[in-house]
């Protein structure tokens, strides 16, 4: 489904990025920054869910939100990436969402959760993993709280889904090229941090994008 080692313009297909991390970690507000700084570089898939929208969300911008019994059956034709549930409520990346990104020359964005990165290990579409981590579980409640959007039972639900979480990126191996793992404690440093990782990346997709240099008329 997704080719790899195409050096062409018109075979390249830009390397995608799981990010992965707790409810409070940071990571989406790592996101947001990387896509301001780097509007034409990299694109978000958007992700499916079976959840009414909160206030001020947009279908089809923040999720495309959908019925249980439409996902359901879309999961069961094979048309998602990965899919898991939470609260009650089911989440996904479908297969389109991903190649809509890929086909539009960009590096592709996906934030998922760690059933999710189980489910993408299984594909063939070997993207990078950057892991967003809290300083601690203590500091992570205390972003949980700070946001006043949950209830006391969200809450609690969101800690223990982060500490099982926390136990799988803890058994996560780093490796160079592909596995990395950003404490975010100060979010400048923590920033400064996902632009090394994905400077080649970045810096890659220019070169192939980047227009031919005019000849010289003779």
């Amino acid at each position: 489904m997704f080719r790899r080692g195409l050096t062409t313009m018109a075979d390249y297909i830009p390397r995608p990025c799981v990010f992965c991390g707790p409810s409070g970690s940071g990571k989406s507000t790592l996101i947001k920054k990387l896509m301001d700084e780097h509007q034409d570089t990299f694109g978000f898939s958007v992700s499916h869910t079976t959840r009414n929208p909160r206030p001020g969300e947009q279908d089809g911008v923040d999720y495309h939100y959908t019925t249980r019994e439409k996902m359901e059956k879309a999961i069961a034709d094979g048309e998602f990436l990965e899919s898991a549930q939470f609260s009650g409520n089911l989440y996904g990346t479908s297969k389109k969402a991903v190649q809509d990104v890929l086909a539009a020359q960009r590096i592709c964005i996906l934030d998922i959760e760690v059933q999710g990165v189980m489910s993408i290990k299984k594909t063939d579409l070997k993207p990078i993993y950057i892991f967003v981590k809290p300083p601690s579980i203590a500091v992570l409640e205390e972003r949980l709280r700070g946001r006043q959007t949950d209830s006391e039972e969200a809450i609690q639900k969101r800690l223990t889904t982060a500490i099982k979480e926390m136990e799988y990126i803890d058994k996560q191996e780093p490796c160079e090229g592909s596995t990395y793992f950003i404490m975010n404690d100060e979010f400048e440093r923590a920033y400064s941090q996902l632009n090394q990782i994905l400077d080649d990346e970045i810096n890659r997709l220019k070169s192939m994008t980047r227009p031919p240099p005019t000849q010289p008329s003779s």
